[in-house]
């Protein structure tokens, strides 16, 4: 059986309707945003890619592979962004490594911490 897009979609129905949602804000007046339904068609094809390449043989991600891809989630936000937009964007990578990423990148100055979302409170 084949990666099938339809699947992947279906499966995450949920994300696909906020990415139309979000990328059909101000519409009407010209100033729609399309990287929300990019970032989602892209973990979709991602993900199709990834049973594809697991079906036609273990390969190994290349070392760094996952930081990259945290990497250009990061990147393809123009503006702010919450943890879980960059889990979304960055299929098959876990939180903690999404988190330590944030953090090196926060380190280095890359990124700025603009406060903590509702389920890190504590």
């Amino acid at each position: 059986m084949p990666a099938s897009l339809e699947r992947f979609v279906e499966e995450s129905k949920d994300n696909y309707y906020e990415a139309l949602r979000r990328r059909s804000e101000h519409w009407h007046a010209g100033q729609h945003d399309i990287l929300p339904w990019l970032n989602y068609f892209a973990a979709v094809i991602r993900r199709a890619y990834r049973e594809f390449e697991h079906r036609a043989g273990d390969v190994k991600t290349p070392r760094g592979a996952k930081t990259a891809l945290v990497t250009a989630a990061i990147d393809a936000f123009p503006g702010d962004f919450t943890l879980t937009d960059i889990e979304r964007a960055s299929p098959g990578v876990s939180r903690d490594m999404v988190r330590r990423v944030l953090m090196d990148l926060r380190r280095s100055g890359k990124v700025t911490c603009l406060g903590r979302g509702p389920a890190e409170k504590g």
